[in-house]
């Protein structure tokens, strides 16, 4: 495959650019992800294969353009405080503010939808700090994610999510992308 970057600095401009880029090729990503399951819904499994085929050229540019933003990846002991400090962001400062407009616009709906949120995020920063304290040890563990809020599980799956107390067959197990090198259908463990 060829690729080639310039280890050279971007300039403001062009580097903003990039991060738009980024932004929008990972949104349509998830958007057309997300259109692939309606069309599935709708009995449409050829246009729900195009939308699966063009959200996975959305992450292809996406991840090109996340090769460019000089800093974003670094090692992962210094990714794992990143992802830390950004829940704790979320968690913080962001959803609260959300949350806030949310309920002065009278949307109680999107209000738990943002509350739910961050207290995932809550959830999030804790199993990073867990990471990071243990990053030396080679203990694995098991994740499952609630398919309705997203609260991250580890180990033996509750009856319940404790977020938003949906039942256990709104779990699922998070697997490893076979683009990494492994088996689609192992169970993802992470060394920690």
């Amino acid at each position: 495959m060829y690729q080639f970057i310039l280890d050279e600095p971007l300039s403001e401009n062009l580097e903003n650019m990039l991060r738009k880029a980024f932004a929008g090729e990972s949104k349509a990503y998830v958007r057309n992800l997300a259109f692939a399951r309606r069309a599935d819904q709708e009995g449409y499994p050829q246009i729900a294969r195009l939308f699966k085929a063009v959200a996975e050229a959305e992450r292809v540019h996406a991840e090109e353009y996340l090769k460019y933003l000089e800093g974003v990846v670094e090692g992962t002991e210094k990714n794992l405080r990143t992802a830390f400090e950004n829940e704790m962001l979320a968690k913080g400062e962001i959803y609260p503010l959300f949350i806030k407009e949310a309920v002065a616009s009278k949307r109680e709906d999107l209000s738990w939808s943002f509350i739910r949120s961050r207290d995932v995020e809550d959830r999030h920063a804790k199993l990073y700090k867990e990471a990071l304290s243990a990053l030396a040890s080679e203990r694995e563990v098991d994740y499952h994610v609630c398919k309705v809020c997203g609260y991250v599980f580890t180990g033996a799956v509750p009856d319940s999510c404790p977020v938003c107390r949906s039942s256990e067959k709104d779990f699922k197990e998070n697997r490893l992308n076979p683009q990494w090198g492994f088996n689609s259908r192992s169970l993802l463990r992470l060394s920690i």
